[in-house]
């Protein structure tokens, strides 16, 4: 198992090298101002984080005001729409009854919101509103769907020995559903990055790294645009790779079983 990691390991730096590489070469190849390469965005990258950007707010100020934005929606989203889900799964004459609402409401996209909540919603709540909505829908229904795919045996065991309702739900059913609520997380807070940058974009309010990247793209500093959006990624990388060692840690038997 140690040495397959490794090897994973050797291969994604081979491949992460390559895309590097690869990227430089088009820049060099190309030579236009709105490619810029890899020497060009680590340059643009190394200026924000030393000097800010040109309104004199740090680089760290704008990651820490989009990282507070994404917090707060994903975390209602989570308290939300995981009890929300255990309901409608348990009880599926209030999805049925729901359905007709929620269904509409789920394919509308996050970002057709945005001008109507820049009008409506001032201040932190527009942004909190953007995140809530974005990440909701795939937590909830990640949490329904699991609801159906408890094993029948587990539940049958239990009912056998006399466990009532309440202990059935929250010893065998939770347990059983919670691989499926963290990818659903998963899958929400990318939902949630991608809302917070095309909220902080039109929000008019000029810190955030979704504020960032517009700012030097409407000057045409593509270089220090695109620094912004490989911080993004990196941030992203990381919260994903936060959720994957928590799943390791917690549903240690799923991945002896699947890996």
């Amino acid at each position: 198992m140690k040495q397959r990691r490794w090897q994973d390991s050797i291969l994604g730096l081979i491949v992460l090298l390559g895309f590097l590489a690869a990227w430089q070469l088009a820049a060099v190849v190309v030579r236009s101002p709105f490619l810029p390469g890899v020497t060009d965005t680590v340059g643009a990258f190394t200026d924000l984080a030393l000097h800010g950007d040109l309104e004199g707010y740090s680089l760290l100020t704008h990651v820490a005001v989009s990282l507070t934005r994404i917090a707060a929606g994903f975390g209602l989203a989570c308290l939300l729409g995981i009890p929300l889900g255990l309901l409608m799964g348990l009880y599926p004459s209030v999805y049925r009854s729901a359905r007709t609402i929620v269904e509409p409401i789920r394919f509308i996209p996050p970002i057709a919101w945005i001008p109507i909540v820049i009008v409506v919603i001032a201040g932190f709540s527009r942004y909190l509103f953007i995140i809530w909505l974005g990440a909701f829908f795939p937590i909830l229904i990640s949490t329904l769907a699991g609801i159906p795919r408890v094993n029948p045996v587990h539940l049958d065991v239990a009912r056998v020995h006399g466990a009532p309702r309440g202990y059935l739900i929250r010893r065998v059913v939770i347990p059983s559903v919670l691989p499926e609520i963290f990818a659903g997380m998963r899958v929400g807070l990318g939902v949630g990055w991608m809302c917070i940058v095309a909220a902080e974009m039109l929000g008019g309010e000029n810190i955030g790294l979704g504020r960032l990247i517009l700012k030097y793209a409407e000057l045409f500093k593509l270089d220090y645009s695109v620094a912004g959006m490989v911080l993004i990624g990196l941030l992203g990388l990381l919260l994903n790779e936060a959720f994957i060692q928590a799943e390791k840690r917690f549903f240690r038997w799923r991945w002896e079983v699947t890996l």
